[in-house]
């Protein structure tokens, strides 16, 4: 299956090429995404999402006229890889790049500003908000991860308390994928843990190609954990979740809860009746929640006899960021002026509010701020689908109080 679906994007990609292609001069765009490395599971839905709206974008008229010409491809989470495609690219005229990992995306954060090349990718690591400073050329299109954590800990927390319990007696375990992207939320939520008086935090990074993850739950119940937070992808998450129900012997002893990488439609298959009861922290509208911006994405993968439950959220995710570029493209050229990256980058900081329809919180740059937002609601599995648990949460606005 993943075979056929590296085979489907490339030859998306191709098409791509081609769609629009005597409209105009094309707009180049640059990408890279892991289809067939450890990120796989997720990173190619998302990858179909840019493509798709790429193609939806070419075939109604491009942007003012112009077709997007999508250069990208494979680069299986190796960060080499991704440096190298990067530079080719560059070479061949993009003007913008989309993104993916955080590894690779912070590796070229120097590249990226010496190039002056607007650049949205699939990392949400907070250290890439630096416009003043290291990161000129870098935005964030979705909640940061870190801001993900301290939101799901105020929700566990809240939570906590209402059902009677003190928050001395709460311990929090990370389990987290072994990278930069898996540890990169630790300090902020260790940090709020503290701070909130949480009784005890703890990470546990998750091996690759463990087939159980036994010996770090033992650690876990030797911590006294009453709460997991998951920062890996869905496949890694999904076992986890199976181990803990199977060691502790249901699904209420612990309370689970995945950041946005792992909250997802695969997660709640893969993990089966251990995912009753887990908890999310999504930027971006489960597919289960219907929002005007899910219309279009689904008319275009009704066209291809699929739904969008099967494409799942990172489909949307990957249209919606892919949105977002496209749109600070758009207004640089209704400006009347010409397409270069400080340009863009100028355009992309004035942008306030702008919706995707409900695919995820409002969009707001500024010149001191690349975070696209820092507010999302906390879903929950419930007879098979993910439900909202809150209502928005927005760090920004708590802050103010």
């Amino acid at each position: 299956m993943k075979k056929y679906l590296v085979v489907l994007v490339v030859a998306c990609l191709w098409l791509v090429g081609l769609v629009g292609a005597q409209t105009g001069e094309p707009i180049k765009i640059g990408a890279v995404f892991d289809l067939s490395g450890p990120t796989g599971d997720v990173g190619t839905p998302y990858a179909e999402g840019v493509i798709a709206y790429v193609n939806w974008v070419n075939e109604n008229g491009g942007i003012n006229g112009r077709p997007i010409e999508l250069l990208s491809q494979d680069y299986k989470y190796d960060v080499a890889t991704a440096e190298n495609l990067y530079k080719q690219f560059v070479s061949q005229g993009v003007v913008v790049f989309m993104g993916w990992g955080t590894g690779d995306t912070l590796a070229l954060v120097d590249k990226i500003a010496e190039d002056q090349i607007p650049f949205i990718s699939a990392s949400y690591s907070a250290s890439l908000n630096d416009p003043q400073g290291s990161a000129p050329y870098n935005f964030l299109v979705a909640t940061t991860y870190g801001d993900q954590m301290e939101i799901m800990i105020r929700h566990m927390a809240a939570k906590w308390v209402e059902a009677g319990n003190d928050l001395a007696d709460m311990r929090i375990v990370v389990f987290h994928n072994d990278s930069p992207f898996g540890t990169d939320p630790v300090p902020q939520g260790q940090a709020y843990a503290e701070a909130a008086g949480i009784g005890g935090f703890l990470s546990i990074p998750q091996p690759r190609g463990a087939t159980d993850f036994n010996a770090e739950i033992q650690k876990a119940d030797d911590f006294g954990v009453t709460h997991i937070i998951v920062q890996n992808v869905s496949s890694g998450a999904a076992l986890l979740a199976r181990n803990v129900v199977d060691y502790f012997g249901s699904n209420e002893e612990i309370v689970f809860g995945c950041l946005n990488w792992c909250a997802d439609e695969l997660f709640v298959t893969r993990a089966g009746a251990a995912a009753e009861g887990t908890l999310g922290a999504i930027p971006f509208t489960p597919t289960t929640v219907e929002v005007e911006g899910q219309v279009i994405p689904r008319e275009v993968l009704k066209a291809q006899g699929r739904t969008l439950e099967e494409a799942s959220l990172h489909f949307t995710q990957g249209w919606a960021a892919t949105a977002v570029m496209v749109e600070g493209i758009r207004r640089t050229l209704e400006a009347g002026l010409e397409l270069t990256g400080p340009n863009i980058r100028a355009t992309l900081e004035q942008m306030e509010n702008f919706e995707t329809g409900g695919l995820m919180a409002p969009v707001t740059f500024t010149p001191e701020d690349h975070r696209s937002t820092r507010a999302l609601a906390i879903y929950r599995v419930e007879n098979g689908i993910w439900v909202q648990d809150s209502e928005l949460i927005d760090l920004r606005a708590l802050e103010t109080e």
